[in-house]
């Protein structure tokens, strides 16, 4: 039940923005993923436990990742309290600006958002080999979230959205720098662990 409301606050949170400018993330977006009912036995197995504890989400992404993402800002730390109290870091980007968060979640594992309790549209598909789910919010298109399944009861959220530009950007260009921002942070993770 807590983590339901976890969900709802954060999906709340997540859609205060509108759109872009060109940046290194602009390519042919993804397809819009199909509604998905149940589907925990889709949920893949993650390779091996990358547990979270201890970590600095802002030092998740090094430097020379930030730059080829086009996220020049400096980061910004905070805690996340719609996930319970997760450690989390903020990224803009000037050239684009969007904005990339990533969050450090211990209180529960990425499953969460298979449940109908998240009242999402998600996709299952795998970074690096770990369950990676990406979460459309119905009437919400100014973000898009990856969620990874890194470890028992732990998931890296990693959310892009629109960073209140003139031109909103569209949802599937937001999912595709969702999916770079995640796939650069599953790297980096793998090297630190």
């Amino acid at each position: 039940m807590r983590i339901t409301a976890l969900l709802l606050v954060a999906v709340a949170l997540a859609g205060c923005t509108a759109g872009p400018a060109p940046s290194a993330l602009d390519s042919a977006p993804p397809s819009s993923p199909a509604t998905t009912s149940s589907a925990l036995m889709d949920f893949p197995q993650r390779p091996r436990a990358l547990p979270l504890d201890g970590l600095d989400p802002c030092a998740v992404l090094t430097p020379e990742q930030r730059t080829s993402l086009s996220l020049d800002n400096p980061p910004s730390a905070y805690v996340e309290k719609s996930f319970g109290d997760a450690k989390a870091c903020t990224i803009r980007s000037t050239t684009s600006g969007n904005v990339a968060r990533l969050a450090l979640v211990l209180a529960s594992g990425a499953d969460v958002w298979l449940s109908e309790n998240a009242q999402v549209e998600y996709a299952v598909s795998s970074i690096e080999g770990f369950a990676a789910i990406t979460v459309r919010t119905p009437d919400i298109d100014d973000v898009c979230n990856v969620e990874i399944d890194v470890a028992e009861g732990q998931f890296l959220d990693v959310m892009f959205r629109d960073g209140g530009n003139s031109t909103a950007a569209q949802q599937d260009h937001l999912c595709l720098g969702a999916h770079r921002v995640a796939e650069a942070a599953m790297a980096s993770l793998l090297q630190k662990r």
